[in-house]
């Protein structure tokens, strides 16, 4: 593959009321294309479009060019991209000098709501592969039709086979087993990491049948009431309480622990750099767990919207995930995950789709509570003794 240059310009903070721009939209003599995107995320976010995406993206599309442009981690990179947006929608600008942006779930409601972005899936030719229950809703929101999901991120459970000859398959299961091994599983609570947060969720998911009420909505206060129990069963468990998401992992690597919820693609980074005992394994027990995607989504007056969904095509070809989402980044996939399994290099299915196939995560993957349930689930666990 011929190399092609991508321009990255690296902000980590957007002064949009002081003037602050990305440079605008341009398309020079010879016909070539500027398409600005920004990517909230952390530095590994900018990474993987210059270093993977970008390159294979121009080599497709060689009048486009990408300038891609970082808005910072967390809530507060999208947020970025949406005030940028929402200030020329208000000031009733055309043209707008971001084309696509890939944002975290926690904004889309407001995105929607204020119509900063396009329905544009329906005319990209991978719409097919963009069926995902994260394609459909983001904390409650729907969002069918504005997002391609880049990937999705994965909480598991992960064992020390060693220790842990038959690991529970369900959360009963779990339930079991952890009364029969105290202070063998570990988890952070509801702090301090999104891995403990998303394992309450699914416990209370399993242990309450609400799943479709509570992560989809419409919201129903008075299911609240039910929780109570739940979650001080949960509480009661002989559990030790770790120290955030890399807390687990070292606990798991150090022996302390037999069994907690990690998130996927940290697990494999420790593997990978060695810092995690390699025997570790993981497992996504029934009826599921959450996860988190990351989403592309175009801006209703982007000023390439042609290009801007071509790129977001491109990012749902079944071949493109296999290759970069899951391949490089050992991700996993934000479409259809059966269609990427068919694409991927026998390492990759190795690696990501042998101990948890990929019908399980088309399955089993959940998403998140809404925000007003995430709120009460937390206030719960913190007030129960």
């Amino acid at each position: 593959m011929k190399k092609r240059t991508v321009t990255v310009c690296v902000l980590l903070m957007l002064a949009v009321l002081g003037g602050q721009t990305f440079g605008g939209p341009s398309r020079d003599s010879g016909g070539t294309v500027t398409l600005n995107v920004a990517t909230a995320g952390d530095t590994n976010m900018l990474e993987f479009f210059q270093n993977y995406i970008g390159p294979a993206f121009t080599a497709k599309y060689p009048n486009i060019r990408l300038n891609v442009v970082g808005t910072g981690p967390g809530d507060d990179g999208s947020r970025t991209i949406y005030t940028k947006w929402k200030s020329q929608l208000d000031a009733g600008r055309s043209g707008w000098d971001i084309d696509v942006g890939c944002v975290n779930e926690s904004i889309m409601a407001e995105m929607i709501n204020d119509r900063v972005i396009e329905q544009y899936v329906p005319s990209i030719s991978n719409a097919r592969y963009v069926n995902t229950r994260a394609s459909e809703y983001a904390l409650g929101t729907p969002v069918r039709n504005y997002v391609v999901p880049l990937f999705q991120s994965q909480i598991v459970l992960a064992y020390n086979p060693q220790r842990v000859a038959n690991p529970p398959r369900n959360f009963n299961e779990l339930e079991t087993w952890i009364r029969a091994n105290p202070n063998k599983f570990g988890y952070n609570g509801v702090v301090g990491g999104m891995s403990g947060v998303g394992f309450t969720a699914a416990w209370l998911y399993a242990k309450t049948g609400d799943y479709q009420t509570i992560a989809v909505g419409p919201y129903n206060e008075s299911i609240i009431s039910r929780w109570t129990p739940v979650i001080k069963q949960l509480k009661d468990l002989p559990v030790v309480i770790t120290q955030g998401n890399a807390g687990t992992l070292d606990m798991l690597n150090r022996g302390e622990i037999d069994i907690g919820p990690v998130w996927v693609d940290m697990l494999l980074l420790w593997k990978a750099d060695g810092r995690m005992n390699p025997n570790i394994r993981m497992l996504l027990p029934e009826p599921g767990m959450p996860g988190q995607p990351m989403y592309m989504v175009v801006g209703s007056k982007a000023a390439n919207i042609e290009a801007a969904r071509l790129f977001c095509d491109f990012i749902a070809d079944p071949a493109v995930q296999a290759e970069f989402v899951v391949g490089k980044y050992t991700w996993y996939p934000g479409v259809d995950s059966v269609a990427v399994f068919e694409q991927c290099t026998p390492e990759a299915r190795q690696l990501l789709f042998t101990e948890i196939t990929a019908e399980e995560i088309a399955r089993k993957g959940q998403a998140l509570p809404l925000s007003d349930y995430m709120r009460e689930m937390q206030r719960l666990y913190a007030e129960i003794r």
